[in-house]
């Protein structure tokens, strides 16, 4: 029977990792309340295999696509599915899976209006979060995207490039749609894009690990590029939202009911 939640794991040669993680779900019962989807974005290695082998589903594709191209594939499979709500995690078993029980608990947490956030974000850099050390150029990156949130849309966002969120149905479906989410690095840059549209975000303390095996996709010189990067998506983010307003949030109308 299908869930109301769907853990969406985007994967490029993790076969070393993927078990590991799939074995942490199954020991803490998530499948029982979330359903796993494996985006494999044309992994060279046998990550494929292993995920079939365990008898997850799977969406392979025939060529690498990048990261957000990965995810916002899996933001339409679970609108096509009819999920209400999407977690999604990294691979490589950084994402440690006692943070999905919180995460959903805190989409589901309405405020003092009745609303309930449209966006969890787990946070490495709040109260209550394991340590986790970063390199000084990373540790730049994040505060230069949290200041630029913070002068864009005065909210504090102390993890913006955390890959462990929590979604509403309203932000994925907004996700899913042509154009809505950067196709290569969907980080600081679409935190700032939801938060200046309206959508709800909290943040929640996270508990992360180490990369064991394989490389990371911001390994080398790849950060240095990814900020820079980064850092002119957002530009181009405040520029679109504030002064051009080209985009909105979905209202009541845009959005079906969601029916079990």
């Amino acid at each position: 029977m299908q869930k109301e939640v769907l853990i969406i794991i985007p994967a490029y040669n993790e076969e070393k990792n993927i078990s590991g993680v799939l074995d942490s779900l199954e020991k803490i019962q998530i499948p029982e309340f979330a359903d796993v989807l494996v985006m494999n974005d044309s992994s060279s290695d046998n990550t494929n295999f292993v995920v079939k082998r365990r008898k997850y589903a799977l969406v392979t594709h025939v060529f690498n696509l990048g990261y957000g191209s990965a995810l916002q594939l899996g933001y339409k499979y679970a609108v096509r599915r009819g999920y209400r709500y999407v977690i999604q995690m990294d691979a490589d078993g950084q994402h440690d899976v006692c943070n999905i029980k919180n995460i959903y608990d805190k989409l589901r947490e309405s405020d003092e209006n009745g609303l309930c956030p449209d966006i969890v974000l787990g946070s490495r850099y709040v109260e209550g979060s394991s340590p986790f050390k970063v390199s000084a150029v990373k540790k730049f990156a994040y505060n230069l995207f949290g200041f630029m949130i913070f002068c864009g849309t005065g909210r504090k966002i102390n993890d913006p490039t955390t890959g462990l969120q929590g979604l509403s149905y309203r932000t994925f479906l907004y996700y899913s749609k042509y154009n809505h989410f950067d196709d290569k690095y969907p980080d600081a840059n679409i935190i700032m894009h939801m938060l200046l549209l309206g959508y709800r975000v909290a943040e929640i303390p996270a508990v992360m690990h180490r990369r064991e095996f394989g490389t990371s996709m911001h390994s080398g010189l790849k950060p240095v590029v990814y900020m820079m990067r980064m850092t002119f998506s957002m530009l181009a983010v405040l520029f679109s939202d504030k002064v051009l307003k080209t985009e909105k949030a979905l209202g009541d109308d845009d959005v079906f009911i969601w029916k079990k």
